[in-house]
């Protein structure tokens, strides 16, 4: 897969998700993918996005920054989403924030087989003071 393919597949990867086409994450998706180390299977990568859009039901992939290096992709997704409880352990309650996802892919067989991901906590958190301070003064 070239470059330019493997870009085009994971850029069709993301309009997927974001259009909550479940049924077609098996186009983009290994039936072994694993995330952070952690054996999913589809089905489980499935259910964990699933999840995600029910926790978050404003949630968008927008691709920040994006370099394709055959068998891998490295990607920056950013996030304007409001949580609707809480939100990797932090109370956000409905409140609007913003964050970053650097995220790692390896390819085989041109699927996605291997997930990698950070998201920014510290970005939140300090939005979340921000609004708190502001709530109290």
């Amino acid at each position: 897969m070239t470059t330019t393919d493997l870009a085009s597949v994971y850029r069709n990867y993301i309009a997927c998700l974001n259009a909550q086409d479940w049924s077609s994450l098996g186009r983009f998706v290994h039936d072994e993918v694993k995330h952070n180390g952690r054996p999913l299977g589809l089905s489980g990568y499935r259910e964990m996005l699933v999840q995600d859009f029910e926790a978050i039901p404003d949630l968008f992939f927008r691709i920040e920054l994006l370099v394709a290096e055959p068998p891998r992709v490295a990607s920056r997704l950013q996030f304007d989403c409001t949580p609707k409880d809480s939100f990797l352990g932090l109370q956000v309650n409905g409140q609007r924030v913003s964050f970053a996802e650097n995220v790692f892919y390896e390819f085989k067989g041109g699927k996605i087989v291997a997930v990698w991901s950070v998201i920014d906590k510290a970005a939140i958190e300090q939005q979340l003071q921000k609004n708190d301070d502001a709530a109290a003064g």
